[in-house]
């Protein structure tokens, strides 16, 4: 034929001696009609030059003598040694002896290793064209012998194998997670499935987020393996995947030289097998695999998540493959929609619960210059990040003093830049591409997250950058919400802070005023302890008092108001003032706590209520009546050393109206102990959570009695301290009262004072 041109601008001419060819029409296109042969020909076709580069070579050779891990360019400019066969790029220049066949146009038979990696037979003819230069045309086709037929038998029955597991898969993952209640469960099962079903090394999830995509789980494959806990959305590879409607076939490309001069691979080159497109992606934000799919979950037009699944070594992925990832994906949308909601609420509020936690820790301390750093103490930890402590004192020279954390050391930062970035408000985010996040930067430290700088009163300020490394995740609206929950409790305590000690020095004063008194009465030893939970001692609603009334007879109350400080003990205050006015009315216990019961639904709020202990003792008769309104049972410590429970109960006061309460009744001899205390004693706890309780108060009671009344509630106060270590979450109040003179003797009408 006549020489014709082609892409590569090689001219093709036949040396076979044929008859003169017939005239060929002026339209005739000799270039067309080859390029149109080399596309419908079944057999693989190369073309190569007299140093053995390939310069032609048509889509059937690519697909039979493409070796396994063919460059992106396809082979053209290839060795054809490593094409036939399939080898390592020869050290040697080519000789046509190097060619495992003759080079004459005779058929030979070769064995070859296929793009999939195996073995076959291939019937080849290579022969001299005429050309500006010596060249070569080979033509090559698979054996169709009896050994190739059971090869194909083989093929059939893998592929068979191959399309079962993956059926196989698709319903574990499809029945293992329908309506799972679990998050964990619903990403552990679909990962474990993937992996199984396509025999990979392993797979992940990422969860949309605010700027990108937040890892969420991996195959237990990958537990120990690192992995990028963040893909920003703006990024070559994830912007490739979210932008796709379906599986993302990619392959790591080996490093270039230069590369491997440097001794580091920062970056590492991907191609897209569909498109063979590449793309240059940093090394931190690729997945530990050496081919992999990636494929977005969408819900709604958006997308929700995105799931990869990988292989350690490069392999060409079957397009079936990302046709069974794209299914899961449609059918696990619905599912990973509920998911993501539901981990959405999870964190919220988890941290929530975080914000009231430094909201109650701070609560325990005053305002103060430790205050700054509780809090950014208490944000690293919740945040997973670090904090930046700034000086809460005013500017020097244009400067801020600044701990930086990763250089451990304090800075001079411009103060306009901390200005700028705060913005005046009391949380504000800081990206990495701010003026404060390249300073930041610069410095090689943490370098986006938010800027926190509350300063409620002119004397009191918390100022600190909540940071993370510009690789990792910026902060979501969740983690800033929780961030204004914390100024929010910050500023709260700050403003109030002069408030509460004004209500601690009116409590005192209070406390001073209704200091619980013991007094008096002929026949009766008596004696009061009270020991604070708190370091301040701020006044809490524990009282008692013993008052002396005519006739030999006496009123011992114990009472525990709800609540602390100012209310609480003016209720209290209240409550001793009624229940002595009562007593000298001669009143029974039960009709007294039902007139208190009264007054104290009008007199205070409706969530304050007390719990009492009311005993109007007679010497006389030697007994004791009393009412116990919602009181821990009070303790009667016999001289026989047997001990009783006071057990007739009624409801606490101030809670209800027209409540019923009933009085108790129990004999007295010479010697017995009434011991009364608050629930803080009985619900003391150890530091393992165990309680103190009923029983632990028995047995001390019976440990101590025998050792004489004298010193008695000191004793049992250092059995519940050494019970707690030494901490009481409440207060504790106890008063022992032991009668030593009962009968008529000594009968007076006046008052024992």
């Amino acid at each position: 034929m006549d020489a014709v041109p082609h892409d590569n601008a090689l001219a093709v001419t036949s040396q076979e001696q044929l008859p003169a060819p017939s005239p060929l029409p002026p339209a005739f296109d000799a270039g067309a009609l080859l390029g149109t042969w080399l596309s419908l020909t079944s057999d693989a076709v190369l073309v190569f030059d007299a140093v053995g580069t390939i310069l032609l070579a048509n889509d059937e050779a690519l697909s039979v003598l493409a070796p396994p891990l063919a460059p992106p360019t396809g082979l053209v400019g290839q060795d054809v040694r490593t094409v036939l066969p399939a080898s390592a790029a020869p050290q040697s220049p080519f000789t046509l002896a190097d060619l495992p066949f003759a080079p004459d146009g005779t058929p030979a038979r070769i064995l070859h290793t296929t793009p999939s990696g195996r073995a076959d037979t291939l019937v080849v003819r290579c022969m001299p064209v005429a050309s500006a230069g010596e060249t070569y045309l080979l033509v090559a086709h698979p054996d169709a012998g009896p050994a190739a037929e059971s090869r194909e038998h083989e093929r059939l029955v893998e592929e068979l194998s191959r399309a079962n597991r993956r059926l196989s898969g698709t319903l574990d993952i499809v029945l293992g997670t329908l309506d799972s209640p679990n998050v964990g469960t619903l990403f552990e099962r679909v990962l474990e499935e993937l992996c199984q079903t396509m025999d990979a090394s392993g797979s992940l999830v990422y969860l949309a987020e605010r700027g990108g995509l937040r890892l969420q789980g991996t195959s237990s494959s990958l537990d120990s393996t690192p992995i990028a806990r963040f893909l920003y959305q703006g990024r070559p590879l994830t912007r490739l995947v979210t932008s796709s409607d379906h599986a993302v076939r990619l392959r790591l490309l080996p490093p270039d030289g230069e590369s491997l001069r440097q001794g580091r691979l920062s970056h590492r080159l991907v191609m897209d097998e569909l498109t063979r497109e590449t793309y240059r992606v940093k090394a931190g934000h690729l997945p530990p695999f050496a081919s992999f799919m990636a494929v977005p979950v969408r819900f709604g037009g958006r997308v929700i998540a995105l799931i990869e699944v990988g292989w350690r070594s490069a392999r060409t992925i079957p397009a079936d493959d990302a046709n069974l990832l794209d299914a899961v994906t449609r059918y696990l949308s619905v599912q990973l929609v509920g998911a993501f909601t539901a981990l959405h609420t999870q964190r919220r509020d988890q941290l929530a619960s975080r914000a009231n936690d430094l909201r109650d820790a701070l609560v325990a301390e005053p305002f103060g210059p430790d205050t700054a750093s509780i809090v950014a103490d208490a944000v690293a930890a919740d945040l997973d990040c670090v904090c930046a402590l700034v000086d809460a004192t005013s500017p020097l020279d244009g400067h801020e003093v600044i701990h930086l954390p990763a250089a451990e050391r304090e800075a001079a930062l411009p103060a306009d830049l901390l200005a700028r970035a705060s913005a005046g408000h009391r949380v504000a985010p800081l990206a990495a591409d701010d003026p404060l996040g390249a300073w930041l930067r610069e410095r090689r430290e943490p370098c986006q997250g938010a800027v926190v700088d509350v300063r409620p009163a002119e004397d009191a300020r918390v100022r600190f950058l909540a940071l993370r490394g510009p690789d990792e995740e910026p902060f979501d609206d969740l983690e800033l919400d929780y961030l204004h929950q914390v100024t929010d409790t910050v500023e709260a305590l700050a403003t109030g802070d002069q408030g509460r000690r004004q209500d601690h020095r009116i409590s005192q004063a209070l406390q001073q005023g209704m200091r619980s008194e013991l007094q008096q009465v002929a026949g009766i030893a008596a004696a009061g302890i009270y020991s604070s939970a708190t370091k301040s001692a701020f006044v809490g609603g524990d009282f008692y008092d013993l008052i002396a009334l005519p006739n030999r007879r006496a009123c011992v109350i114990m009472g525990d108001v709800s609540g602390k400080g100012v209310e609480a003990a003016s209720v209290s205050a209240a409550v001793r003032t009624a229940l002595g006015a009562y007593s000298w009315e001669g009143l029974e216990p039960a009709r007294m706590v039902e007139l208190l019961n009264d007054f104290l639904l009008g007199f205070a709020r409706i969530e304050t209520f007390a719990t009492l202990f009311v005993g109007i003792v007679d010497l006389a008769a030697a007994t004791l009546t009393y009412c116990s309104a919602g009181h821990p049972p009070a303790v009667l410590l016999r001289a026989t050393g047997a001990l009783e429970w006071l057990d007739v109960q009624s409801g606490v006061v101030g809670a209800f109206r027209d409540m019923a309460y009933r009085n108790g009744s129990v004999a007295i001899g010479v010697g017995d102990i009434l011991l009364l205390y608050t629930d803080g004693t009985t619900e003391a706890r150890a530091r393992d959570g165990r309680f103190f309780g009923e029983e632990g108060l028995r047995d001390a009671v019976l440990a101590e009695g025998p050792a004489g009344f004298e010193g008695l509630l000191d004793r049992l106060l250092a059995r519940v301290d050494g019970f707690t270590g030494n901490s009481l979450d409440d207060d504790v109040a106890m008063v022992g009262l032991r009668f030593d003179e009962l009968g008529s003797a000594g009968q007076s009408d006046s008052p024992n004072i």
